[in-house]
């Protein structure tokens, strides 16, 4: 049930955000891990790369959990898992093998559980529908949940994620080995947030060189 907040405690009120450096500050600015976000692109555009970059990365600050619903264990997502070196960061992140939501709630009520959840791709999610997702950033509102979509004609695929990407607080297209990232941590004048993040540099110079 809602609640009335006072101006003063309004404007008093304290958030923690996570310290991000490096290119990851350039583009996602100092964001609260929780949530939702979006991610979403063609295939063969660096997308699950970057996914996993974004994971190894979150594992500095939460224990991530990566489902894996499209893929489930596979040789690609292994090799993807190995190619931005995740062995690295140990028990900080798990992959869930195509775990469904009455799975994956039981799982987010038991202590201890993954702080941030990556549901690759939300087309696989089974019945999954506004009210379901309002109710799970509800019960878990301390938990990040970063939805990966498939994309057409450079939308997320489908109303349920693009009623996703607005409702998200980090919002990121992935074309040519780049993500093009939309923040509402951005601060401009510092420089924080906004900046599009080369995922592979070879990559990107020659898919963008004709482009720009």
């Amino acid at each position: 049930m809602g609640r009335a907040i006072s101006n003063k405690n309004v404007l008093t009120a304290k958030f923690e955000v996570a310290d991000f450096d490096g290119a990851f500050l350039a583009s996602f600015g100092r964001p609260e891990l929780r949530g939702a976000w979006i991610i979403y692109g063609g295939s063969g555009c660096g997308k699950t790369t970057f996914v996993m970059q974004v994971c190894k990365y979150l594992t500095r600050f939460r224990r991530v959990a990566y489902n894996s619903l499209e893929q489930g264990l596979s040789l690609s997502l292994q090799k993807a898992w190995e190619r931005v070196g995740m062995a690295e960061v140990g028990n900080r992140i798990i992959l869930l093998n195509k775990e469904q939501l009455k799975e994956l709630r039981t799982r987010l009520k038991k202590k201890q559980s993954p702080d941030v959840i990556v549901i690759d791709s939300v087309h696989y999610l089974r019945r999954f529908n506004m009210d379901q997702y309002q109710t799970l950033r509800d019960d878990f509102p301390d938990k990040l949940f970063i939805f990966i979509s498939h994309e057409k004609a450079g939308q997320p695929k489908g109303m349920m994620a693009q009623n996703i990407r607005y409702d998200s607080e980090i919002k990121i297209r992935v074309e040519g080995y780049k993500a093009f990232v939309t923040t509402r941590y951005k601060v401009a004048d510092l420089g924080e947030g906004g900046a599009d993040f080369v995922i592979w540099e070879a990559g990107a110079q020659e898919y963008w060189i004709d482009k720009m």
